[in-house]
């Protein structure tokens, strides 16, 4: 700024030039050093803090002309603030914190939590606003509304406004400003959206209000898992802050204003395959994962964890990786039946990352379920959020081939002439004899008295001689074992054995004999 001289035709009074060049020295002696002026930006894009650098400099020189003495100086440098403020309005923002694309469709609200839900975090009623008006129009009874919520609506719709800005005031005088107050507030996308429904809880945790002046501290809780802030936060503390202005002047209403991420439900699939159903021991399955990124941001750091069922055996020089039909380095990690892949590689959006592995099947793997599952967890590239997707299974029936772990059980029904349980030359088998299984299975002997049961599974089994089908012969007493002298038989069968289940039995008329 230049200041004219007094050879210069000068319009004003000889007064009010004095009063000027009194005040400009009066600054220039109390200021000897230049203090630099704060400027505040607002950047009204995306609501983020951006860094500008910003110069503005003037030079000025004057002439006394009661002393005819020449002054001259430059002005001090403005400077941004290191604290940009950021636009007060509350706005519906993507996952990155750009602008959503298209808010039709959108709508906010602030809801009472339900009384009868003692988590606090179900919806009751929506919460009952001040009404309000256009400033413009003259009504003493209803005050003038703070755009873009001009009539302080609630449910209120963002579908006609492309920034996604919103905004609800709340009253004091109804008591909506009190410490310990609680809302919902609730983003409700359109129908068939990318996006789902998002739930934070806000709580009142101080306020200081009076006329035209008040600021309430909140706490934002987020109820639905995903971040409020770029950072990452589910929880943070922010403020409402009265603003008095030409458009909420003489008002005692407060302007609740938060800036809320939409991130979208499913940012990353993971889809497991293999090259076949069925297998038996000594088989090499391929296994196949596929991760797709459905963010609208590049996917990194990419770590897909797979559990392999009992009894596969990892091979790690199989493991394949290729994007875009290009190979890519996967390294893997094996820890018992756990397995990482991890890779520096960054998934475009809608791109696919495709991870191949072998497996091969030992006799184990006929103890286990043949279900192995897989989780992904990655990045996001533009701010760092996780994300993931899983589990995913596959399920291979494991046939035993070669290898089986079924038994046989092998008995005999006979007659106990010397009564210690085991059969001796001279001691006849009984054919007919029928035993049966705790399956219910039905056995009958040959006529060497010999029964047998192939294909049975390991464990305990049991089996009960049916003497009805014995006529005039009845158990034969066991003098060497005590718990044979019952007519049912209990053996524990091995994986692949052979395990032996006898009867003895006597003659009815040979009782008699020894009586």
């Amino acid at each position: 700024m230049i200041l004219p001289n007094s050879k210069k035709q000068i319009t004003s009074s000889k007064r009010w030039w004095r009063r000027l060049t009194a005040t400009i020295l009066l600054g220039s002696v109390l200021h000897t050093t230049p203090i630099p002026a704060i400027a505040q930006h607002n950047n009204n894009q995306v609501g983020l803090q951006s860094v500008i650098n910003l110069i503005n400099q003037a030079t000025y020189t004057y002439t006394d002309s009661t002393s005819n003495y020449n002054f001259q100086g430059i002005s001090s440098q403005i400077n941004l603030s290191p604290n940009p403020l950021i636009d007060p309005i509350g706005r519906i923002l993507g996952c990155a914190g750009a602008l959503i694309p298209d808010y039709k469709g959108f709508s906010v609200s602030l809801y009472e939590p339900n009384l009868s839900d003692p988590t606090g975090t179900e919806l009751g009623k929506l919460t009952s606003l001040t009404r309000t008006e256009l400033p413009d129009i003259a009504n003493n009874n209803i005050p003038g509304g703070k755009a873009p919520n001009t009539e302080n609506s609630n449910p209120y719709f963002i579908t006609n406004n492309p920034a996604g800005i919103y905004n609800f005031l709340l009253d004091p005088s109804k008591g909506q400003t009190d410490a310990g107050k609680t809302y919902i507030f609730v983003v409700n996308p359109p129908q068939n959206s990318i996006y789902k429904q998002r739930r934070l809880k806000i709580q009142i945790v101080g306020s200081t209000v009076s006329v035209n002046n008040g600021v309430v501290r909140y706490i934002a809780t987020s109820l639905d898992g995903q971040p409020i802030s770029l950072t990452g936060d589910t929880k943070i503390e922010g403020t409402v802050v009265f603003v008095p202005n030409a458009e909420v002047v003489g008002l005692d209403l407060l302007a609740f204003e938060l800036t809320t991420n939409m991130c979208q439900a499913n940012q990353v699939q993971v889809i497991k395959t293999g090259d076949r159903a069925t297998a038996e021991p000594g088989d090499t399955v391929i296994y196949r994962l596929s991760v797709k990124n459905l963010a609208d941001s590049d996917l990194n750091n990419v770590v897909v964890t797979d559990n392999l069922p009992l009894g596969f055996n990892f091979s790690p020089k199989s493991v394949r990786g290729e994007l875009d039909g290009k190979p890519v380095t996967i390294t893997s990690e094996r820890n018992g039946n756990t397995v990482l892949f991890r890779t520096q590689a960054i998934i475009p959006t809608e791109k696919v990352l495709n991870i191949a592995y072998a497996a091969q099947l030992t006799s184990d793997s006929l103890r286990g379920n043949g279900r192995n599952s897989a989780i992904v967890n990655a990045q996001r590239a533009d701010n760092g959020f996780s994300t993931k997707d899983g589990p995913v299974t596959h399920q291979l029936k494991i046939r035993p081939g070669i290898v089986s772990d079924c038994g046989t059980i092998i008995g005999r029904v006979f007659v106990d002439k010397n009564f210690d349980g085991e059969q001796q030359p001279g001691e006849p088998g009984i054919p007919n004899a029928v035993i049966f299984m705790e399956d219910g299975n039905r056995i009958t002997t040959d006529p060497n008295g010999l029964f047998s049961l192939a294909n049975v599974l390991p464990g305990s089994h049991t089996g009960v001689l049916d003497l009805s089908s014995l006529p005039g012969y009845t158990l034969a007493p066991n003098r060497k074992f005590r718990e044979r002298n019952s007519q049912s038989r209990l053996v524990r069968l091995e994986p692949g054995g052979l395990v032996r289940m006898n009867f003895a039995v006597t003659p009815t008329f040979q009782e008699q004999v020894n009586k």
